[in-house]
């Protein structure tokens, strides 16, 4: 593609000064990493929060990239074509959807957002498409999974240039994005439109990275600024902030499609059972009764979620009732591990909200002891450490502190920090042990018949750090310790 169609394409976009560009000069690619670039490779500066790309620009005009965009005054200092841009991250968006031919014109686009539930909405909804008979892509916080091929992903959303990528690759008929706060506000789907958005909740996280609630919410709300024309919206309005977001997107003519437990909504949980997990949903057309493998009122949400966007698709009911009765899960979603009579269960979740539900669901099932193994991680949002140290002190009868991910902060600085919130916020019923490994050990031995062991925080991914036993998951310890325990 040529240069100066791309670049008349950024000043369309963005409202830039008339630029100057050899008509002759021709891009073959886009990278924002230095380490991607290759000859005839255009070149976006990026600044991060740990490396800013405008450090790495020499080493990629010396690897072959010939033009370079960026934020900083650097046109006089290099021997290439530099276009400056107000915002880098915007600048990539625009560029990779023009470079890769708009590659989502031609799908039916669905955005997911919200503080929880929305890899497993993700997951619950790609069941219910792909059993009607289309193919469906996601990408998201496990995996992205693109013409039924697995690719491994770094961030819950990827960089507006590999969504585009993914895209461009693609065939197809359906697309769901986990679309994060930090994805919006970091322009990661710039470009895209939607042909239907859904919002799962709002509760207290990433206050590290918004400095309110309010910003929180108003960076969540972008995503249904990028609907279609007559692209719809589907809200939990249980939740208050979602009940906000209704309110505001009527006011703008919006299409509004309300999930809740109250009288009234679009799409009405009118009754849910526990033990065996039964939800009824009531729409215009009368009630549905879902059957599921799946625990927990936050599953219920994720369920009737699910129905909801899948109906406003024009999927028949008894093929989203049967997906989601097959449905078993996603793994490291309150992932279940039997250890002999001792239930197990391995959870992402890091939020009290979601922490709260977690421990909530064991105790719904009949746990007779919940022990709950979870910690903190290092430069993360600190101001929710107490509220989630205060819900497992409530309903847990054990828990343990341990290390999550360390990112920057020291070991000695973690473990100090977990004593002085177990100090400051427990109530006696638990201890600290930082190897993670040997914690959830110590659960193990803890745990009798009929007990519950949740350890949350990690979900799926893999340990950082190195601890004592050869595991490098949740999963992987836990099954070490059934393993060990089935030999006697």
């Amino acid at each position: 593609m040529k240069l100066q169609d791309l670049v008349y394409e950024l000043e369309t976009r963005m409202k830039l000064t008339t630029i100057n560009i050899d008509e002759d000069i021709t891009i073959e690619g886009l990278a924002d990493n230095s380490r991607d670039v290759k000859e005839n490779y255009l070149f976006v500066a990026v600044k991060g929060f740990d490396k800013d790309g405008h450090s790495f620009i020499n080493q990629a005009v010396s690897d072959g990239a010939t033009a370079v965009i960026g934020e900083e005054d650097l046109a006089d200092e290099l021997e290439v074509p530099y276009i400056k841009v107000p915002n880098s991250r915007r600048a990539l968006g625009i560029l990779s959807n023009k470079f890769y031919h708009f590659p989502a014109k031609d799908k039916w686009l669905i955005g997911i957002t919200g503080t929880n539930g929305k890899t497993t909405t993700s997951y619950l909804l790609k069941e219910i498409i792909e059993s009607s008979g289309k193919s469906c892509a996601v990408i998201g916080s496990i995996q992205n999974i693109v013409n039924g091929r697995v690719y491994p992903t770094q961030n819950t959303t990827p960089s507006s240039l590999k969504i585009n990528q993914m895209l461009a690759l693609s065939t197809d008929d359906v697309v769901i994005i986990e679309v994060t706060s930090h994805a919006l506000t970091q322009h990661r789907v710039e470009g895209l439109a939607f042909d239907m958005a859904l919002f799962t909740n709002l509760s207290h996280d990433h206050l590290d990275y918004h400095s309110s609630m309010e910003e929180y919410f108003e960076a969540k709300r972008r995503l249904f600024k990028m609907l279609k024309q007559d692209g719809k919206a589907v809200i939990n309005t249980d939740d208050s902030w979602g009940a906000h977001l209704e309110r505001l997107l009527k006011e703008e003519g919006k299409s509004v499609f309300t999930v809740g437990k109250e009288e009234g909504r679009d799409f009405h949980i009118a009754q849910t059972e526990a033990n065996p997990p039964k939800l009824t949903v009531k729409d215009e057309n009368g009630e549905t009764t879902i059957y599921s493998s799946m625990s927990g009122m936050h599953n219920m949400y994720n369920m009737t979620m699910s129905f909801a966007a899948a109906d406003l698709v024009g999927v028949d009911k008894p093929i989203i009732c049967e997906a989601i009765e097959k449905f078993e899960g996603v793994k490291g979603r309150f992932q279940v591990i039997k250890i002999n009579e001792v239930t197990a269960v391995v959870d992402y979740a890091h939020t009290p909200d979601a922490i709260y539900h977690c421990l909530n669901t064991a105790k719904q099932a009949g746990a007779r002891k919940i022990i709950h193994v979870f910690g903190f991680r290092g430069d993360r949002d600190s101001t929710k450490r107490r509220e989630m140290m205060g819900i497992t002190s409530e309903i847990s009868d054990h828990y343990i502190l341990t290390f999550d991910d360390l990112n920057s902060v020291s070991g000695e600085e973690m473990e100090e920090m977990l004593w002085k919130v177990q100090d400051m916020y427990g109530n006696g019923k638990g201890k600290v042990i930082t190897d993670r490994t040997l914690a959830i050990r110590a659960a193990v031995e803890l745990a009798d018949d009929g007990d519950w062991i949740l350890v949350t925080g990690k979900g799926n991914e893999s340990y950082q750090q190195n601890y004592s036993l050869p595991t490098e998951s949740d999963e992987e310890t836990i099954h070490y310790f059934a393993l060990e325990q089935s030999k006697g």
